[in-house]
């Protein structure tokens, strides 16, 4: 037999999936930074190269995504913990104030990129569709920023409501 599911007991289950932590970026129309910590990410297709995010419809990120079209996706080292919990709300800061934690460039569109991130995506919505609260984008990836080629740091990892490195077994 089975249960109903819950809000609560799909959030423990889902707990236990850990996730790469990322920090999606984007610009309102007027020039304005936002960004989110997302661990909602996968990728879609190689041809084209394809991922997708899912954000929280409430957020200013993804209102931003919505109205331009485009967004980064910024994959965080394994010390990177303190960026994800600002973007994540942690500490009250928004908007534009978050970016003041971490070294943050422009790509070919002016979207944030983070100096220092495993990888960093810039994209193109090619597709949209609302989820519950969320809306799950498809990107088509228009730019790749690889970081240290030498020695690459292993991304942060959230599982279990707490942040992980990666260690090679």
């Amino acid at each position: 037999m089975t249960m109903p599911v819950d809000p609560a007991g799909f959030r423990q289950a889902m707990a236990r999936f850990p996730g790469a932590v990322t920090i999606v970026t984007s610009l309102t129309p007027e020039g304005e930074r936002r960004g989110i910590t997302a661990t909602a990410v996968a990728s879609v297709t190689a041809d084209p190269p394809s991922l997708l995010v899912c954000l929280n419809r409430k957020t200013g990120t993804c209102a931003a995504v919505a109205q331009t079209g485009r967004f980064v996706v910024n994959l965080l080292p394994g010390d990177g913990g303190d960026i994800a919990l600002c973007f994540a709300g942690v500490g009250g800061a928004s908007g534009e104030a978050k970016f003041k934690v971490g070294d943050w460039r422009e790509d070919e569109h002016g979207l944030p990129v983070l100096q220092g991130a495993v990888v960093s995506l810039s994209c193109t919505v090619s597709e949209s569709l609302i989820a519950g609260t969320h809306q799950v984008v498809i990107g088509q990836i228009t730019h790749i920023r690889v970081g240290a080629e030498v020695e690459a740091p292993a991304p942060l990892v959230y599982e279990q409501s707490r942040f992980h490195r990666l260690a090679p077994i």
